[in-house]
């Protein structure tokens, strides 16, 4: 039976994942030539949320 610290540990490393998707996608959109205003920002904002939910989860973990 999982215990607590490891499903946050768990969440912890999906959110870490997550977020090291994102920033690859942003390097991604930076390559072509007019990169989209809208993904870049689409992504800079889940990228953000993403964070806090990692800064939120480490300190309640």
């Amino acid at each position: 039976m999982p215990t607590k610290r490891g499903n946050v540990r768990g969440r912890l490393q999906s959110l870490r994942n997550r977020h090291a998707e994102l920033s690859a996608q942003l390097e991604n959109e930076l390559k072509h030539p007019r990169p989209s205003e809208m993904a870049m920002k689409r992504l800079k904002l889940e990228k953000l949320r993403i964070k806090e939910e990692i800064e939120m989860e480490a300190s309640s973990g």
